[in-house]
């Protein structure tokens, strides 16, 4: 077996970094630890303090204005197989960690795109780094959420969060660079600061784009929250880790069958939103086409000038 021409140890200097970061920035992880769980169970208190039945209701009026009768009444069947399950608990907490991730993902990813679309040495610098945060390995981004922050809630949190920021950046970037010139040039003809411009043209222009970011985004939150249930996040994916672990096809196939409603529940709800729906100018029934006065030639005869007699 032939040996390297060179080695190099890059375990080392990563592990002293992980040390040294985990001793001089651990009031910074206990600070985001603590906010990370407020938001979670702020948000799954509001998700299972009402009855099941009352979010099933919520679930299916949302369900009805994205994609009318037919989601919604596949919402009723999903969310009431969900509670026959007996997994209604684990499925909000499943919802709670990717609304709370989805939601910080955007915050983080939609100003970054809106950064990288201004300039082509903003998009050179985050172009590579999105390459390479896509092409990591899912379970690779738990190793440095477990050292930060621990085994439990947080972690999972994190990790889904950081996972789901890349769709946000690009489509952003890709939405505004796609905005017609001439409305920009329009817009800095009269007067627009950058600002204003942002704001009022490119933003409302591409906000398709954007929207289909945020379903993409919600998207890999929730694959990544089951993926997160090996560190000890609590939700559906405890339930698919249980069912592997032990080898219950049982407990496997409920956990996972609870994953694809919710999955197809948010795709189809937050797809919508992605959806332009032009409507069709309506017509004012009051406003009365402009009268245009026409000169009379029927009521007199034109006068004949008159003539003077010649004795």
């Amino acid at each position: 077996m032939s040996s390297p021409l060179f080695t190099i140890d890059l375990g080392t200097p990563v592990s002293s970094a992980v040390d040294w970061l985990t001793e001089h920035l651990g009031g910074l992880f206990d600070a985001i630890s603590s906010v990370m769980t407020t938001l979670v169970n702020a948000v799954l208190v509001v998700l299972t303090a009402p009855h099941p039945l009352v979010i099933t209701v919520v679930f299916t009026v949302l369900a009805y204005f994205a994609r009318k009768w037919g989601f919604a009444a596949f919402t009723v069947v999903a969310f009431l197989l969900i509670q026959a399950m007996g997994l209604w608990t684990e499925a909000m907490q499943s919802l709670a960690v990717v609304l709370v991730a989805s939601s910080l993902a955007v915050a983080i990813g939609v100003p970054i795109g809106v950064w990288a679309a201004r300039g082509p040495l903003a998009s050179a610098v985050v172009r590579p780094v999105l390459d390479f945060m896509q092409t990591l390995p899912v379970f690779v981004y738990l190793i440095p959420a477990v050292f930060f922050f621990g085994i439990g809630l947080v972690p999972g949190v994190v990790a889904t969060t950081v996972f789901a920021i890349p769709p946000a950046v690009r489509l952003t970037e890709l939405g505004i660079r796609q905005v017609d010139r001439e409305v920009v040039e329009a817009a800095h003809a009269f007067g627009a600061k950058p600002r204003q411009i942002l704001r009022e043209v490119q933003l409302p222009l591409a906000l398709p784009s954007i929207m289909a970011g945020v379903n993409q985004v919600i998207m890999l939150a929730l694959s990544m929250v089951v993926i997160a249930g090996m560190v000890g996040a609590a939700g559906l994916g405890t339930v698919v880790v249980r069912g592997i672990s032990q080898l219950d096809v049982g407990v496997g196939f409920q956990g996972g069958l609870a994953v694809v409603f919710l999955a197809i529940f948010l795709d189809r709800t937050t797809g919508a939103l992605a959806t332009t729906k032009r409507r069709k100018p309506r017509k004012n029934r009051t406003q009365s086409a402009p009268a245009v006065k026409v000169a009379d030639t029927t009521s007199a005869p034109d006068p004949e000038p008159a003539v003077a007699a010649s004795a």
